[in-house]
């Protein structure tokens, strides 16, 4: 590593920090605004939430793509492009007068706002050895949580004291100041015999993986995982309105309880690593989450309805999940080593495709309760426990073959 690349890697950990939490932070602010974006265009919940469900599904087609894009092309090229998409993106959504458009608009800022995800841990791979990258990689993760944490309560604020438009403004703003400083500052880190390898090993891997049912299971397990997760910030801004008849701006305010609870897990996870097995976590971790969920309806059908009534079970079940789901990601891509990029960018793939199908689908389903959302994502739970158990099986009959 050079002495210019050490110069500035303070500044480079702090952008790249940001960058990766772009996308994030792009599809939450605007989580309280789809209520009243529902009633300023005169559509249904439904159509409300595609402008949620697809940046999700965008997402995950993007970050397919950007991996073997900067194989290819190098990372700081693809990287400003991507950053370029998302300004695009949101000016789009600026200037949207028709639902169409702003759906568009945030297909195009969420599919620019997935190169973050993608290409931030790969120029800390580039750059650092594996002993300073994990330490590195753990301060992009932390920051990931952090930022979308408070991005529904800056939404709800700027609908509040201005109106839906405002939010893309500062999306705009934001991916600008982003885009300058990745063109003063980063470099190109993508050695020359990773960029002419190609994008061909790749689909390659994609192949091999997709055979292969302990990475499949396991990666259902980090899907499913995630699908209680989203499904839950689908419809929450909604029930916040129409159930428990709260303003939008509270939202983000309760909201907090939810990502501090699985940082929670996250950190628990952490000092248990090298005391607890992996497998263990993976699975008191998802029964934690069922409990989680089975206490917010048990709450609701006795009559207590309030949003502490909501939010402080499903943070139960979100603690969960902060322990399952690092363990659980880790032991898909442990099962092929070699080909830990493809088996991130696959994961990543079910995870956010199929967060996306849940998303619509807690909408087309939503009663005006909080039954249809509670029970979808029960549901979900316990998939992602029994796939765990079904990685169990396949890892224990592979290991006596």
């Amino acid at each position: 590593m050079t002495s210019e690349v050490k110069g500035f890697s303070r500044r480079m950990i702090i952008l790249l920090a940001s960058v990766s939490a772009l996308g994030p932070v792009g599809m939450q602010i605007m989580l309280p605004a789809i209520p009243t974006i529902r009633d300023a265009f005169e559509i249904s919940n439904g159509t409300a939430q595609l402008t949620l469900s697809l940046s999700m599904f965008s997402i995950a087609v993007a970050t397919l793509i950007y991996g073997p894009l900067s194989d290819r092309f190098g990372r700081r090229p693809v990287m400003l492009v991507g950053i370029f998409i998302t300004f695009l993106g949101s000016l789009l959504c600026v200037m949207a007068d028709s639902i169409g458009m702003l759906i568009f608009g945030r297909i195009v800022q969420a599919a620019g706002g997935a190169v973050g995800l993608v290409l931030a841990r790969a120029i800390v791979r580039d750059v650092y050895p594996a002993n300073q990258a994990a330490g590195i990689i753990a301060t992009l993760v932390m920051v990931m949580v952090v930022m979308p944490m408070i991005s529904p309560l800056v939404g709800g604020e700027l609908l509040v004291r201005y109106d839906w438009h405002s939010i893309f403004y500062v999306m705009a703003g934001i991916s600008l100041l982003l885009m300058l400083a990745l063109l003063i500052s980063l470099p190109e880190t993508a050695s020359q015999a990773s960029r002419d390898a190609g994008s061909a090993g790749m689909l390659h891997s994609f192949v091999t993986l997709l055979k292969s049912r302990g990475f499949c299971a396991y990666a259902l397990n980090v899907a499913f995982v995630s699908v209680v997760f989203f499904s839950f910030i689908s419809a929450a801004p909604e029930i916040m309105v129409s159930v428990f008849e709260r303003p939008p701006n509270e939202y983000g305010y309760y909201y907090i309880v939810i990502p501090a609870a699985f940082m929670g897990g996250n950190y628990l996870t952490r000092w248990l690593t090298k005391r607890v097995d992996g497998r263990r976590m993976i699975a008191v971790g998802s029964q934690i989450s069922i409990v989680g969920i089975s206490a917010a309806l048990a709450l609701h059908l006795i009559g207590v309805v309030h949003p502490l009534a909501l939010f402080l079970p499903i943070s139960i079940c979100t603690f969960g999940n902060g322990i399952s789901l690092p363990n659980a990601q880790a032991a898909a891509i442990n099962e092929f080593p070699d080909m830990a990029g493809a088996a991130s960018g696959l994961s990543g793939f079910m995870q956010m495709g199929l967060s996306a199908l849940a998303a619509q689908l807690v909408a087309l389903i939503y009663n005006g309760t909080i039954y249809p959302m509670l029970s979808l994502m029960l549901t979900a739970s316990v998939i992602s426990l029994l796939s765990f158990y079904l990685a169990g099986r396949v890892s224990t009959s592979t290991a006596k073959q």
